[in-house]
């Protein structure tokens, strides 16, 4: 028996008065899950544990099995691992995102902040930026490390781990009261703009109708991680897909291999095919057992609060990922369970996470379970299968 998972990050929502009342994953036009959907389990899933933030580092571990309450430390020593800093105990991480504030005269603390990912800025533009902050805030105890895209890392030696707002849920309010309460960190981001808004990629970027990378955003500190095996908890052997680092981080944390994919950006216009693809070699070549394949775009959509893109994302995870895991694990003739589901909501209207409870499809090749006609967060409230605790939905799908 072979395992995949596809994690559509972000992909639940509420219903949408432009989609007709619909949400994204109800109006997409999804004729692969569809297929399946009247032979699946169908049900929901609590990702997110009650007091807890609702956010991927947190509900990805639950998607992986892994009691968030028990494992988690923090977002950044997740990407930490995936970029192969070595943190030491006393080191905090911060994650480090390029934002987009409001090009004006006003002071830093009266600015607005526009965009959480500065158009998606590609990850050689970011590491320029990043090399000049660098040069002027690498200040003793202080250490920057490029990551993938808007989305990097600060080090803090014999730091500590202070509260931080994430850029994706203050977007379009004036970041004052959301700014560090420590004065270096405070200082730093304020700093940053005055390197970066007239930096030359930002100029050109301007000229371009792209948003500035014009400041530094900390958030999601935390202390070094440590995930039991994987391997050790399932018996089996596992890769991992996925462009964005907090995943990756996962991955080497919970001893899986990560793979890489040409053009997988963690955008909407990804490689959806070369991922599926991957994973399909892996298991049906490289002897693996299990793949987790990751789409950060339905997240992304949803913080850009485009419900017309969210569901571009959605109808193209299942052309060209599960279409394809779909024909080329039936082809093959090997067992194998499909698991479908998102690890939080991103609604469309809110452009943030949620900690409601999100929708999951299971599907084995080899059982045919029917309880509901298609997959939607509508029919998966109805069917009475429900996990409070959303990482023993894991446990269910690898049993033997």
């Amino acid at each position: 028996m072979k395992y995949i998972v596809v994690l559509a990050d972000g992909a639940a929502d509420l219903p949408i008065e432009s989609l007709g009342g619909k949400t994204p994953l109800a109006y997409a036009k999804t004729p692969e899950t569809d297929a399946i959907a009247p032979f699946s389990e169908i049900g929901m899933a609590h990702t997110i544990p009650e007091g807890m933030k609702p956010g991927s580092d947190t509900a990805n571990l639950a998607v992986m099995g892994y009691d968030p309450k028990l494992y988690y430390t923090g977002r950044s020593p997740l990407e930490a691992l995936s970029i192969g800093v070595d943190m030491v105990s006393s080191d905090i991480a911060i994650r480090c995102n390029i934002v987009t504030l409001s090009d004006d005269d006003l002071p830093y603390e009266q600015k607005t902040i526009i965009d959480h990912s500065s158009s998606e800025i590609s990850t050689e533009d970011a590491a320029e930026l990043l090399t000049a902050v660098r040069k002027q805030l690498e200040w003793e105890n202080y250490h920057f490390y490029v990551g993938t895209s808007y989305r990097h890392l600060l080090i803090w030696n014999r730091g500590r781990v202070v509260p931080l707002t994430p850029p994706h849920d203050i977007l379009t309010r004036v970041v004052g009261e959301y700014l560090p309460e420590d004065p270096v960190l405070r200082e730093m981001q304020k700093r940053s703009y005055e390197i970066l808004n007239n930096h030359p990629i930002n100029v050109e970027r301007a000229k371009q109708g792209l948003n500035k990378a014009n400041s530094l955003w900390f958030w999601g500190a935390g202390t070094r991680p440590a995930l039991s095996s994987f391997y050790e908890k399932t018996g089996l052997r596992g890769v991992m897909i996925s462009a964005v680092d907090l995943l990756k981080g996962i991955a080497v944390g919970a001893g899986l291999r990560n793979i890489t994919v040409p053009g997988a950006n963690g955008g909407l216009h990804t490689n959806y095919e070369g991922k599926a693809r991957a994973a399909v070699k892996a298991l049906l070549e490289e002897g693996a057992d299990f793949a987790y394949i990751h789409v950060e775009a339905p997240d992304e959509m949803g913080h850009q609060g485009s419900a017309e893109r969210k569901v571009e994302a959605i109808e193209q995870i299942d052309r060209n990922i599960i279409g394809v895991v779909r024909r080329e694990m039936d082809a093959s003739g090997e067992p194998y369970r499909l698991l479908l589901m998102p690890d939080h909501p991103t609604p469309v209207t809110l452009r943030t996470h949620t900690a409601d409870p999100i929708p999951y499809l299971l599907y084995d090749s080899t059982k045919k379970v029917s309880c509901a006609d298609v997959y939607t967060e509508e029919a998966a409230e109805k069917t009475g299968y429900d996990y409070p605790e959303g990482y023993r939905l894991m446990e269910h799908f690898t049993e033997k």
